[in-house]
């Protein structure tokens, strides 16, 4: 009788879930870990950030950042970085098709030229920007006849852009395309479909979360990238003046509390356009 008691106490005892053994420490030791590393890194310096510009009241904040060389700088910085983003987006996409589907002579030293904008220290690609597109550079010579000069406008703030922003779409597209199958590209053929109608209608569908992604990326660097557009900027005060070099000046005078009231500016205008374009991203998932 005792045997089978005991036996009839194992079988009705609850059952224990196996769980895999995990890689990390314990989910306590890891969540603490990973708050603290996030407030020291993320939250202590945004709440810093959003504290300071209060000093000034909720009047001198709006004085601070509706002043015009403030909102001229904010247009530019966010203005180009949304159009910089859209260039690379349609070019980015051409780039990462041909390194991925196409072999040819070169493309080993090519695909090490895309990453050249983030191996290079960000002075030395303004400095190298500005001796190509200056009135009297390689490129901006060609120009200069035509009435049509490129550095110290905002033109040479959006080339700047550009050139840093292509990387994050080409890098972040090529391993989709890896992953494509061609199944349904061949599918498309067979059933008469041609190349364009094949491209928009079965392959752009599935690449447009990764090129939402990497445009978002692109737009994100471009709006607080100081070093590779301040040379070529000119920073000629409500032409061609970004945002981040405003925040600089008004350190450089100490004028913490105003930096910081346009670091908020910047901070809330970016977080709205990158939740917009999460949300158009997760719509467009969910229609897929």
């Amino acid at each position: 009788m005792g045997l089978v008691s005991t036996i009839d106490a194992a079988e009705n005892a609850p059952k224990r879930r196996w769980r895999a053994p995990s890689a990390l420490p314990g989910f306590g030791l890891t969540l603490g870990f990973t708050i603290f590393y996030l407030s020291v890194i993320v939250l202590l310096p945004l709440a810093a950030l959003l504290a300071r510009p209060w000093e000034l009241g909720f009047s001198g904040f709006i004085n601070v950042i509706t002043a015009p060389r403030v909102l001229a700088a904010l247009r530019l910085s966010f203005g180009g970085a949304a159009i910089a983003a859209l260039i690379n987006a349609f070019f980015g996409l051409m780039v990462a098709w041909v390194m991925v589907r196409y072999r040819f002579p070169g493309k080993r030293f090519i695909d090490a030229m895309i990453d050249l904008p983030f191996a290079l220290p960000t002075a030395v690609a303004g400095i190298a920007l500005t001796a190509l597109y200056a009135p009297n550079g390689w490129i901006g010579s060609l120009f200069m006849p035509y009435g049509i000069k490129i550095a110290y406008t905002p033109i040479g703030v959006l080339i700047a852009m550009t050139f840093i922003g292509l990387p994050f779409v080409v890098r972040t597209l090529e391993p989709v395309l890896q992953e494509l199958e061609r199944d349904s590209e061949e599918a498309a053929a067979t059933l008469g479909a041609r190349r364009m109608q094949t491209f928009f209608r079965v392959i752009l569908p599935s690449l447009y979360p990764a090129l939402i992604t990497g445009a978002a990326l692109a737009f994100a660097r471009a709006v607080g990238e100081y070093g590779s557009i301040v040379f070529i900027a000119g920073n000629i005060p409500n032409v061609s003046e970004i945002a981040p070099l405003i925040i600089i000046i008004k350190l450089e005078q100490y004028d913490y509390a105003g930096a910081s009231a346009v670091g908020v500016a910047m901070l809330a205008a970016s977080f709205i356009m990158l939740l917009t374009i999460n949300l158009v991203q997760g719509w467009m998932e969910k229609r897929r």
